[in-house]
């Protein structure tokens, strides 16, 4: 016997539910475009890391550099990165922010607020009390946080919940673990805290281990020392190897306190630069620059920095400390040096746009000796 025909309706327009449902979801995953000041996402949208039948996109594309920031709040107040923003005409495509063991259990919209804004979140994720005062914020010394504690399973707990809440994201996220470990000034570092040679590859490679047991496959491994200085621990010891690291990142200065004297980027960034290079082909990522305005010449160290970039091929992003720690970091606060590194950022090798639907850049160019 023949059915009425409305079931035929019905069906008819539960299909096309269906297919309007998924085309909208794909025109989400979509980003604006490139250096553009609005993100063209309103704060509090769900990200969407639906990924398009399209290969993705290297991040950065070859050839090209990646800007990004840190601010002072991080992901609980973007005021500092309008004030940025405005103040330059770029907008950043990479965030970094800083998250502690003693004070931050994982939170997925902390990571959302960034990547909604079309920005690669990247976490300096620092095994330490942050609130600390005296020597064991000044000199790391702070032994409930010993390397040979991370290594020996104390924190396991903890650092699987990271890991499995990184991996509910579905997208990319830099994780910068223990950064600056061959200073003296956190309690990873291997010259405080009572740490031992060797300790710090036994906790990194321990806490790189539990993310792979749980599956993870979306984190960029940031390996992140600070610039050599006399004194400073060597970076042969301190490298866990090419399988536990995706990205190399480097921390300097002009400004710096006790340095005061002028430096350029090359100056600063040169002789560890080719320390790296003797044992990782790694992509390398400034993760932590800026430049001191005490003595007018803020504008002037932009500018060579710009122009002496294009020397370091394996060098695939650089993220700006928009910050007034220690010293004023800030571009916002000096228009002049704001309007040159806003002009320079607009160049094509610095037009980079992230979205959820990019792939991490793994191979680079080694520059010419």
């Amino acid at each position: 016997m023949r059915r009425p025909v409305t079931w035929q309706i019905t069906l008819l327009v539960l299909v096309l539910a269906v297919v309007a449902g998924a085309a909208f979801l794909v025109l989400r995953g979509r980003t604006g475009q490139s250096g553009a000041v609005d993100a063209g996402v309103e704060p509090g949208a769900s990200v969407d890391a639906t990924r398009s039948p399209n290969p993705p996109t290297p991040f950065p594309p070859k050839g090209k550099v990646f800007l990004g920031i840190q601010t002072e709040h991080g992901p609980y107040d973007f005021t500092p990165l309008s004030a940025y923003t405005e103040a330059t005409g770029h907008r950043p495509a990479a965030f970094q922010f800083a998250q502690g063991w003693a004070h931050n259990p994982f939170d997925r919209a902390v990571f959302d607020r960034v990547a909604e804004r079309n920005m690669l979140p990247i976490v300096a994720w620092e095994p330490w009390d942050y609130l600390a005062t005296g020597r064991a914020r000044s000199h790391g010394e702070q032994p409930a946080y010993r390397l040979s504690r991370i290594a020996g399973g104390d924190f396991d707990e903890y650092i699987r919940s990271w890991a499995q809440g990184l991996k509910s994201l579905g997208y990319p996220v830099g994780m910068r673990f223990a950064h600056e470990m061959n200073g003296f000034w956190y309690p990873w570092c291997e010259q405080s805290n009572g740490n031992r040679e060797g300790d710090y590859v036994r906790a990194y490679r321990h806490v790189h281990d539990i993310f792979r047991q749980v599956g993870v496959t979306n984190v960029i491994w940031v390996w992140s020392a600070n610039v050599t200085y006399p004194g400073a621990e060597p970076l042969t010891g301190l490298y866990p190897g090419d399988r536990y690291v995706d990205w190399v990142g480097l921390s300097g200065y002009y400004g710096t306190a006790g340095v005061e004297r002028y430096r350029s980027f090359d100056r600063i960034f040169d002789d560890t630069l080719d320390q790296v290079r003797r044992f990782t082909r790694k992509p390398i990522v400034i993760t932590e620059t800026g430049a001191s305005d005490a003595e007018g010449r803020r504008a002037a160290w932009i500018r060579e920095m710009f122009s002496q970039l294009p020397r370091h091929p394996d060098v695939i992003g650089v993220i700006w400390f928009e910050t007034n720690k220690e010293l004023d970091w800030r571009l916002s606060v000096t228009p002049d040096a704001a309007r040159l590194y806003g002009e320079k950022a607009a160049a094509a090798r610095y037009r980079v746009t992230w979205s959820t639907n990019t792939v991490p850049r793994r191979t680079v160019t080694a520059p010419r000796r």
